[in-house]
C-alpha cells in the first residue's frame, strides 16, 4: 500500500514537472514578452473586448508565440525569433474594435518590439513616459483616440522611429522641442489635437523627415525659419501662426505640397514658391497675405498646379505671371481685393491653352473689383467645360446667362468706387 502511494506520487511529480517544461522550459516567447502583453490585455476595458476581436482571442494558458494565428492568439501581434531560439514580440498591431483603457499600466519592457499601433480605438489617459523603453521602435501610431495630456518628451529619445502619428487625440501641450533627437523619422502626424506654444525652431536637423502635419491645432508664433530640407509635404493648416514667410522654401528642392491655410501670415508670398522646382499645390488661403512677389522668368519654369489665394487682402492689378506657369490648372483668388481688368491671359489659358501647357479647368476670381468687360475668349464658354466664377466684381454687364456669373451678382456701383472701380 505504502509503494503504492509512493509511485502515485512520483507519477504526480513528473506529470507536474513535465508539464511545467513544456509550458515555461520550452516556451517559445519570451517569459518578459509574456508579461506585457498580460499588461496590455488587463489595461483595456472587459466590456470593450468583444468577441471575435484580437484580444479576447488572447489566452495565455498556451505560448502565445507558439500559437500566433491560432484560435488561441488570432491576431494582435508578431513575434520573430531573434536570439538564442527565443521568439520576441516585434509588432503588437491591434484591431479597430472600439477598445479602452489606459496605456499606463503596461511596463513596455520589449526590447524588440518595431511596431506599436494601437490606432482608432478609445483608449485614454495620457502616453505613458514608458515607451521610452521602446528602443529599437520604428512605428508608434496612436491615432485616433482619447489620449490627453502633454506629448512626453522622452519619446525624443527614440532614434529609430521613421514614423510617429499622435493625431485626433486630444493632446495638450507644445511640440517638445526633445523631437531633434528624433534622427531616422520620415513621418510626424500631430493634427487634429490642442497643441499651442511656438513650433520648435529645432528641427531643422530631422534630415529624413519627409511629410508634417500639424493642422487643426492652436500652434502660435511664426511660421519656423528651420525646417527639413528633406521635407515633400507641410501641412500647418488651422493654426494662429503669424507673421511673414521665409525667403529660403527654395532650399527645399523636394518640397511637392504645402497648406497653410487658414492661419495669419501677413506680407508678400515669397518668389521663391512660384518659381520652386518641385512645389506642385500651395494652399495659402484665409491668411493676412497682401503682396505676391514676381518669380524670375515670370513663372515659366514653375512646377505648380494647383493654387489656392483665396480670402487674403491682395489689392492692386492682378499680375499676368499665374497665367503663364504652364502647369497651373486650378487656381482660386476670390475674396481678394484686386481690381482692374481681367488680364487676357487668363481667358486665353482657359480657352485656347499654349501647345504643351495646361488649360485652367479651375479658375475661381469671384468676390474682387475686375471691372470692364467679360475677356472675350470667355464668352463662348460652354458650362461643364471648366470650373470659372467671376461673380461679385465689378464688370460691365455680367448676366445669369453665363454660367460663370451665376450664383451672387456684382457689386454696387457704390462698392465699387471705394477701389475706383466703375461699372459704366
Amino acid at each position: 500500500m505504502g509503494s503504492s502511494y509512493l509511485c502515485l506520487s512520483l507519477l504526480l511529480v513528473l506529470v507536474i514537472t513535465v508539464s511545467e517544461l513544456v509550458i515555461n522550459g520550452d516556451s517559445k516567447t519570451h517569459k518578459g514578452d509574456i508579461k506585457v502583453l498580460k499588461e496590455l490585455k488587463k489595461g483595456i476595458d472587459p466590456s470593450t473586448i468583444t468577441p471575435g476581436s484580437c484580444v479576447s482571442s488572447w489566452d495565455f494558458s498556451v505560448d502565445p508565440c507558439d500559437h500566433i494565428f491560432s484560435e488561441h492568439f488570432t491576431c494582435g501581434f508578431r513575434c520573430d525569433v531573434v536570439v538564442s531560439k527565443l521568439s520576441r514580440v516585434t509588432e503588437i498591431s491591434l484591431d479597430r474594435a472600439g477598445y479602452t483603457g489606459s496605456l499606463s499600466s503596461t511596463s513596455w519592457n520589449l526590447h524588440y518590439l518595431q511596431t506599436l499601433d494601437l490606432s482608432e480605438n478609445y483608449f485614454n489617459g495620457i502616453i505613458p513616459k514608458s515607451l521610452s523603453k521602446l528602443k529599437n521602435l520604428r512605428k508608434l501610431a496612436l491615432s485616433r483616440n482619447s489620449l490627453y495630456g502633454e506629448i512626453p518628451s522622452s519619446i525624443g529619445s527614440l532614434s529609430k522611429l521613421e514614423e510617429l502619428y499622435l493625431d485626433s487625440n486630444h493632446l495638450q501641450g507644445s511640440i517638445p522641442s526633445s523631437f531633434n533627437g528624433l534622427m531616422s523619422l520620415q513621418r510626424l502626424e500631430l493634427q487634429e489635437n490642442n497643441l499651442t506654444g511656438e513650433f520648435p525652431n529645432n528641427l531643422g536637423s530631422l534630415k529624413n523627415l519627409l511629410f508634417l502635419d500639424t493642422s487643426d491645432n492652436a500652434i502660435s508664433g511664426q511660421f519656423p525659419s528651420s525646417l527639413p530640407v528633406s521635407l515633400v509635404e507641410i501641412s500647418m493648416r488651422n493654426n494662429y501662426l503669424h507673421g511673414n514667410l521665409p525667403e529660403n522654401f527654395g532650399d527645399m528642392v523636394f518640397l511637392q505640397v504645402m497648406d497653410l491655410s487658414q492661419n495669419q501670415l501677413s506680407g508678400a508670398i515669397p518668389w521663391s514658391l512660384f518659381n520652386h522646382p518641385s512645389l506642385q499645390q500651395l494652399t495659402l488661403s484665409h491668411n493676412k497675405l497682401t503682396f505676391l512677389e514676381m518669380p524670375i522668368n515670370m513663372g515659366i519654369q514653375s512646377e505648380l498646379i494647383a493654387l489656392d489665394l483665396s480670402n487674403n487682402e491682395f489689392q492692386g492689378l492682378l499680375p499676368s505671371f499665374m497665367a503663364m506657369m504652364p502647369k497651373l490648372s486650378a487656381l482660386s483668388l476670390e475674396n481678394n481685393m484686386f481690381t482692374g481688368m481681367i488680364p487676357s491671359q487668363y481667358a486665353l489659358k482657359t480657352v485656347f491653352p499654349v501647345m504643351g501647357t495646361s488649360p485652367f479647368s479651375r479658375l475661381l476670381l469671384g468676390g474682387n473689383y475686375f471691372f470692364g468687360p467679360i475677356p472675350a475668349p470667355l464668352m463662348g464658354l460652354k458650362p461643364g467645360s471648366a470650373n470659372v466664377s467671376l461673380v461679385d466684381n465689378c464688370l460691365y454687364r455680367c448676366p445669369t446667362s453665363f454660367f460663370f456669373c451665376q450664383g451672387r451678382v456684382q457689386k454696387s456701383v457704390m462698392a465699387c468706387k471705394r477701389f475706383g472701380s466703375v461699372i459704366p
